[in-house]
């Protein structure tokens, strides 16, 4: 699992879903929940909370500019490759930190990606899921 920390930035909500959108650094992530700041208290302007998304969520597009409709977009680099003949994880150095991809050995093939090359993570906003940070230990 890929998990950052932020901070809540603005929730819309409609119905029993909420569009939270949640500072990570520079860059601002969005999160549908299925949760309204009324039934959960964390959902609350300025709070800090992790952003976590599973790795074989994340798609990996080659350079910056994309016209898709994906929101959640984090800049950055190939850090690492490791591949068997199915599947390669690739490890993104961004903008707010490390970012782990699974994607297709074929796809790293034909992205041509390599430890270096400039990136964009995209993530889509239903697969982002927010939880609250832990209350530290006395």
């Amino acid at each position: 699992m890929n998990c950052l920390t932020g901070t809540i930035a603005s929730i819309a909500t409609q119905g029993s879903l909420s569009l939270v959108k949640v500072q990570v650094g520079e860059v601002q992530l969005s999160a549908i929940v299925i949760d309204t700041p009324q039934t959960a208290p964390y959902l609350r302007l300025e709070q800090s909370v992790n952003v976590i998304f599973k790795e074989t969520e994340v798609i990996v597009g080659k350079g910056y500019n994309h016209a898709v409709s994906l929101q959640n977009r984090l800049r950055g680099k190939v850090r690492s490759l490791d591949s068997n003949p199915l599947i390669s994880q690739v490890v993104l150095d961004t903008t707010v930190g490390p970012v782990t991809s699974i994607i297709t050995t074929n796809a790293v093939h034909q992205l041509k990606l390599v430890p270096g090359i400039e990136v964009t993570a995209l993530i889509k906003t239903n697969e982002v899921m927010l939880s609250a940070l832990s209350a530290p230990s006395s």
